[in-house]
């Protein structure tokens, strides 16, 4: 039918479907065995819901069209995920998927200590001590040995931050 003989109050609304976690332009979507299972079992999830959808034949299709955008986001991620898993050896310096203690040697936290483990954008949550590649904090710190000063702008200073171990957080 000719789109001059629907009425415009048949127009329905595409679903906001909001976006994944940012991954800079060119950057490769590392992601750790934990987040590849956390992204497979959030797909499973959203099939799931797809198949068992309730409501009227409206609410059903609206919410079909909003499951299915977050499926398609998610299908580009996992299509371009790269894992990254341990090779066996205790890392040497600061990787993807390892989990660094370091020490604040200046700034307001001096003295205190942190542990992070290095994931992919998806898996990020700095409740769980889990801090993107892509984050600021991380770029500083990756490729650093034990005993080595990563330094770490935060506001008008400059952090500095010491290496005090680095393991394979892969799993945790």
């Amino acid at each position: 039918m000719s789109r001059g003989f629907v009425r415009e109050d048949d127009q329905e609304e595409a679903p906001f479907i909001a976006p994944r976690a940012a991954l800079p332009a060119g950057a490769v979507n590392y992601v750790t065995p934990r987040g590849m299972q956390l992204l497979r079992n959030e797909r499973e999830q959203l099939e799931h819901e797809r198949t068992h959808l309730q409501g009227s034949d409206d609410e059903r299709r609206r919410e079909r069209a909003a499951i299915n955008g977050k499926l398609n986001l998610l299908n580009e991620r996992l299509a371009s995920a790269r894992l990254v898993e341990p090779d066996g050896t205790p890392p040497a310096e600061v990787r993807f998927g390892s989990m660094v203690t370091f020490t604040f040697r200046t700034g307001p936290q001096a003295g205190k200590q942190r542990c992070f483990t290095i994931v992919g954008v998806d898996e990020a949550d700095v409740n769980e001590n889990r801090i993107a590649f892509t984050a600021p904090i991380a770029r500083a710190l990756l490729g650093k040995r034990i005993g080595q000063v990563a330094e770490f702008p935060l506001g008008t200073s400059l952090q500095q931050l010491n290496i005090e171990s680095v393991a394979w957080g892969l799993g945790t």
